[in-house]
């Protein structure tokens, strides 16, 4: 009877034991197979990544997004005002996240496991890099073509 009543204290004392304490602190409170995006605080500066994220939600109506409590009130202001016409619940998280430009700052998720392969915003929308590829590609000129005919 007496290690119930320590379970019990310690419950009281401490609350609820976590299960995978590391991988719940990454993950502002929840597990990485649960997680269809994240961004981190420096990806959420970027303006592409915004429609990113709408092309995201509207795939999955039903997902969440739980996001860092330490975003500047302008960036901040702007994901709620996207999520609030999008119609998706939002959850703005306070324990369990950092500050600097790599910590996770914005994490769409289920409330069941989804195990997707890949979850970061670049990896799976990689657009933006291919499109600048293309822009670098420079055409050649006419003193390129007649002094340089075999570059081509």
């Amino acid at each position: 009877m007496t290690d119930e009543m320590q379970k019990h204290l310690d419950k009281g004392m401490y609350g609820q034991p976590l299960v995978n304490p590391d991988e719940q602190h990454k993950y502002m409170g929840t597990f990485r197979e649960r997680c269809y995006l994240s961004m981190t605080l420096a990806q959420m500066k970027e303006k592409d990544n915004q429609d990113n994220l709408r092309r995201e939600l509207a795939k999955d109506p039903d997902a969440q997004v739980l996001m860092n409590g330490q975003l500047s009130e302008t960036l901040q202001g702007e994901y709620i005002q996207l999520l609030t016409k999008s119609g998706h619940k939002f959850t703005i998280v306070n324990d369990f996240v950092g500050t600097n430009p790599d910590s996770l700052g914005l994490l769409v998720v289920s409330k069941e496991a989804v195990n997707e392969p890949v979850i970061d915003i670049d990896q799976k929308y990689p657009e933006k890099e291919a499109e600048s590829a293309k822009s670098t590609k420079k055409k050649p000129g006419f003193f390129d073509r007649l002094f340089h005919p075999n570059d081509q």
